[in-house]
């Protein structure tokens, strides 16, 4: 049997039993985009902004709610339309990592209520098996999926060895889960997808220890599906549009590279 990496998204698409990936990997084909923005920035203007300069080339947007200075409904409101009106999921990077009790009150209530808006969120598995069956009880009835940290892009993570072995294995025992946050493909068990943030179109770094690859080193060579891309694209001095396109078309060529389609 084929590697999940070697078979087409819409290939994927089709066999995959849970219906948000259904809806991601025909979005990705849609766009032909494995692009995904990470939105870090500040006030609900920029966040918007953003959003509808970039949308139309990614396939997720990446958010922390948490950092918007002036949240308030509307922005969810307009958030969601965008997401209708340029074709991408939303995905709260919120990295839960509490009790079990504790993240179903933080994911579907408080001021944010993501999991009314975040078609994906994600978690550390720190506190056990717990944490996911807490959030799969809120996101679940609301089709809503769950990415585990197995590990991260930062200089000296500990999310290492038995720590990322244990991600995976808890991965493919919960149907909550969709995949993981982390370098490469991490299991054939089952189709869970992997998005690599500290991606640049020339690997490096910055002074806070956040560690820069490839499109190609992370798709084609990792097996990873999705790159994550914050300031590389709208960064000082860049223009988010063309930036989008060059890093959507280095990501889909690197996904063709895999495939051996030239």
């Amino acid at each position: 049997m084929p590697s999940f990496s070697q078979k087409t998204y819409a290939q994927r698409g089709e066999e995959h039993a849970h219906p948000l990936v259904k809806a991601l990997f025909a979005t990705m084909e849609r766009k032909q985009s494995n692009l995904s923005l990470a939105a870090d920035v500040s006030s609900k203007a920029e966040l918007l902004a953003l959003a509808d300069t970039v949308g139309p080339y990614i396939c997720v947007l990446k958010t922390h709610i948490d950092v918007v200075s002036d949240f308030d409904a509307d922005l969810v409101k307009q958030l969601q339309a965008l997401a209708a009106k340029h074709d991408f999921l939303i995905f709260e990077d919120r990295k839960f990592a509490d009790i079990g009790n504790t993240v179903k009150l933080q994911y579907g209530g408080g001021i944010y209520r993501i999991a009314d808006w975040a078609h994906i969120t994600n978690c550390h598995v720190i506190p056990g098996e717990g944490i996911i069956q807490g959030l799969a009880e809120v996101g679940m009835p609301k089709g809503r999926g769950l990415l585990l940290l197995a590990e991260m892009s930062s200089a000296g993570m500990l999310a290492t060895g038995a720590y990322t072995d244990k991600n995976v294995e808890m991965a493919i025992a919960n149907d909550f889960v969709i995949g993981f946050i982390g370098s490469r493909r991490f299991t054939e068990e089952r189709d869970l997808i992997t998005m690599t943030p500290g991606v640049g179109l020339h690997a490096s770094g910055d002074a806070l220890g956040q560690q820069y690859r490839t499109p190609k080193k992370i798709i084609t060579e990792n097996g990873s599906d999705i790159i994550i891309v914050g300031r590389g694209i709208y960064g000082p001095g860049k223009d988010a549009v063309a930036e989008a396109k060059r890093y959507r078309e280095a990501g889909w060529t690197a996904y063709l590279d895999r495939l051996g389609h030239k």
